[in-house]
């Protein structure tokens, strides 16, 4: 049972280059878009939900959201984690990139619950060789020192926050496979084909609200 009010947010950033460059989370699979389908999840998991986007259109994108900007652009991933943490405002969050079209709900409260546990942050971890997931994870409120104290060092990459994080735990093998196929929730849309290979499509215009 969760005790602590947690928020849920949704990275919606990213350079794209092996998407043209284009929006990725617009993207439509079995007629949603892949950002409606993980904030879908995000709202079945957490108390109240943000996106964090540089992109000036994702007021459009996500009205009714509060979206949060990077306080500053081009530094990566990690940066990202760090805008969600200090946007949190004291509350822990579970994030989710905005290309994962197959997060559920039910994984996302797997991870809050063992972070209500006591982790400081709870990542999935699958594939060959195994690989954490920085990007659909749980991070405690604590995180945002650590995150800090990394981004001082210049440091970029999403996966150094759960590295760092003394009681930081990972979700895998049995535990994982309990949830669903790790490899379809864990799937990123990272290129045009893997879109066209799950049968998806580009929307009919590039800047393009929720249906």
């Amino acid at each position: 049972m969760t005790t602590t009010r947690c928020v849920g947010v949704l990275l919606a950033g990213g350079a794209a280059r092996r998407f043209r460059g284009m929006p990725k989370g617009l993207a439509l699979v079995d007629g949603l878009r892949i950002a409606d389908r993980a904030l879908a999840a995000l709202r079945g998991a957490t108390d109240r939900q943000i996106v964090v986007a540089n992109d000036p259109r994702a007021v459009r994108w996500f009205p009714g959201l509060r979206t949060v900007k990077d306080a500053e652009e081009g530094h990566g991933p990690l940066h990202g984690l760090r805008t969600a943490l200090a946007a949190a405002e004291g509350a822990p969050v579970l994030v989710v990139a905005w290309d994962m079209p197959f997060v559920t709900a039910a994984l996302l409260s797997a991870l809050r619950d063992e972070g209500e546990r006591g982790a400081t942050a709870v990542v999935p971890l699958a594939g060959t060789p195994p690989r954490a997931e920085p990007l659909c994870a749980y991070y405690g409120a604590d995180a945002l020192v650590a995150c800090d104290a990394l981004i001082a060092r210049g440091e970029r990459r999403a996966a150094a926050l759960f590295e760092a994080l003394p009681g930081s735990v990972t979700v895998r093998g049995h535990d994982l496979e309990a949830l669903g196929d790790p490899a379809r929730l864990l799937f990123s849309v990272d290129t045009l084909d893997d879109l066209t290979q799950l049968g998806g499509r580009l929307p009919d215009g590039e800047d393009t609200a929720r249906r």
